[in-house]
């Protein structure tokens, strides 16, 4: 077994495959032992091994004798800020976010509710693998304790960074996906609150997603989009599995991508705050760097996953990053994504403008995306990697995050190693859809045959 536990986003595997009680409560003793017995709050998404999992993981932190708060059913955001809120020593988040139903995950916070460095990570590994764990005495033991008021606490705090009553006077007709999920939980009531006529899809929690797959992607979001039409409604949202990414459609029942509306998030922040740093991945839109370009920002780019953008946000001092998924990281609030923060931007935006989405969206650069991905047997993703680098000799190569190249026809294709799945990512982008298609065409075809070549 390789000694790394942690991928891109937490742990993850198949629920009671990979992530069996056993091993959750040899990780939950792991990270006690990391927290030294101190405080930690616990939550989940509502994926239907996540009460398993919880117990076990509860189990081995009260084991290293930490005191263990359990705060339910929650999005990953809301218990993030309970953590940055309350400040105990740290957090753990069971989840696998966008991954289908059979998966779950381990995050694991920092006391300011941000999810641990890779040093930190590889701190908790070290004690996982060595079994340097610190069980506490018997009579050190500490019971279960159960936190509620998380959920409006969050709520309340995300109305505080937006102008309610802009939005309160547009009245806006929002359609709210939560996919089964957590989000459930918040954004309709957010919405609700901030004046929305709020129609809901798929908003009853439940762990099989019964109403789509768990990932906001275009193809899981045609029921969404037919409702913002069929309702003339003014937008809708979509949230993933535990709802820090928000997706949204416009009133045409077009699925925006997560960079085209970060870039409105972007572009009002900046005429706010000129000069501010903005941080994205590498796999974010050249619209992302159009728009710093055009309002005085410093785009800082990182490698992909939502870890690193919050930790770079910390270390540069930024108070805005976003992702092309639908991630969006405001600073303010806490510089983690967060999908009921992104809606209440999206919809402050919407009615201090008085724009539809769809004309807001309009006064931006427009790029066509295409995105694939290729399987690649997680022991063999470092060997493509170099051979791919040896390949490939055109166009401006970027190394932060896989291979990226940057043509001068504005376009340009990233190809990266999946952290949680053993697949390859390949994303492009150009002025014309055809032009993005064929470079995710030739390089997905590049990478399977290089896989063929050295199985």
């Amino acid at each position: 077994m390789a000694r790394v536990l942690f991928g891109t986003n937490g742990i993850r595997g198949v629920a009671n495959q990979d992530l069996t009680p056993e091993f959750a409560t040899k990780v939950g003793l792991a990270v006690g032992t990391f927290f030294k017995g101190g405080e930690v709050y616990l939550g989940r998404d509502g994926r239907t091994s996540g009460q398993m999992i919880s117990k076990a993981v509860m189990s081995g932190l009260s084991s290293a004798g930490c005191s263990v708060y359990d705060l339910g059913q929650a999005p990953s955001p809301a218990i993030q800020y309970a953590v940055r809120h309350f400040k105990p020593s740290g957090g753990v988040i069971i989840t696998a976010s966008h991954n289908p139903p059979e998966y779950n995950g381990i995050k694991v916070l920092g006391s300011d509710g941000v999810e641990i460095s890779r040093q930190e990570e590889e701190e908790i590994e070290e004690i996982f693998f060595e079994e340097t764990g610190v069980k506490a005495s018997w009579d050190r033991i500490k019971p279960f304790f159960e936190k509620s008021g998380v959920l409006d606490l969050y709520r309340e705090a995300i109305m505080k960074h937006v102008d309610a009553e802009a939005i309160h006077r547009r009245r806006l007709k929002v359609v709210v996906d939560p996919g089964n999920g957590v989000g459930a939980l918040v954004t309709p009531y957010l919405a609700r609150e901030l004046g929305c006529n709020v129609v809901t899809i798929n908003s009853q929690v439940d762990g099989n997603f019964p109403g789509r797959l768990p990932e906001p992607t275009p193809d899981h979001l045609g029921e969404l989009a037919a409702s913002v039409k069929a309702l003339g409604a003014d937008l809708g949202v979509a949230h993933d599995g535990d709802a820090d990414r928000a997706i949204f459609v416009d009133e045409r029942g077009e699925i925006q991508w997560g960079d085209r509306t970060f870039a409105l998030v972007e572009r009002s922040f900046l005429q706010k705050n000129p000069g501010e740093k903005v941080v994205t991945p590498v796999s974010s839109s050249k619209v992302v760097l159009d728009v710093a370009e055009k309002y005085g920002g410093r785009l800082v780019w990182t490698r992909v996953g939502s870890v690193i953008v919050s930790q770079t946000m910390k270390s540069t001092g930024a108070k805005l990053g976003g992702e092309e998924n639908g991630g969006i990281f405001y600073g303010p609030h806490q510089p983690v994504r967060d999908g009921a923060m992104s809606t209440a931007l999206i919809l402050e935006i919407t009615s201090i403008t008085g724009g539809s989405l769809s004309h807001l969206l309009s006064e931006l650069p427009t790029y066509m995306q295409d995105k694939k991905r290729v399987a690649c047997p997680n022991e063999l993703k470092e060997k493509v990697l170099e051979r791919l680098r040896e390949s490939v000799k055109e166009g401006r190569i970027e190394t932060t995050d896989g291979l990226k190249v940057w043509y001068q026809d504005d376009s340009w294709v990233l190809i990266r190693p999946s952290g949680t799945e053993p697949i390859y990512r390949v994303f492009s982008e150009a002025r014309e859809l055809k032009r993005a298609e064929e470079l995710t065409a030739r390089y997905t075809n590049m990478i399977s045959k290089i896989v063929q070549e050295i199985t």
